[in-house]
């Protein structure tokens, strides 16, 4: 029997900005890596922004590439 693991419930914001890493580190795993929408219970469109969001993040150095 394979491992079922558990669903998070993550508000979801109408507006997703990447200044917000607090908001954006609920979606990353201790190692800081994105967690799917399978596991979070986001809509498609809401992970694309997301996604695009913690890119933007990483990029500003507001949320890690890695975790050391």
């Amino acid at each position: 029997m394979a491992y079922q693991a558990k669903r998070e419930e993550i508000e979801i914001k109408k507006f997703i900005d990447y200044k917000d890493s607090g908001y954006l580190k609920q979606f990353m795993n201790p190692h800081a890596k994105l967690l799917s929408k399978k596991r979070t219970g986001v809509p498609a469109g809401k992970q694309r922004e997301i996604v695009q969001a913690v890119k933007r993040a990483r990029y500003m150095a507001l949320l890690p590439y890695i975790a050391a």
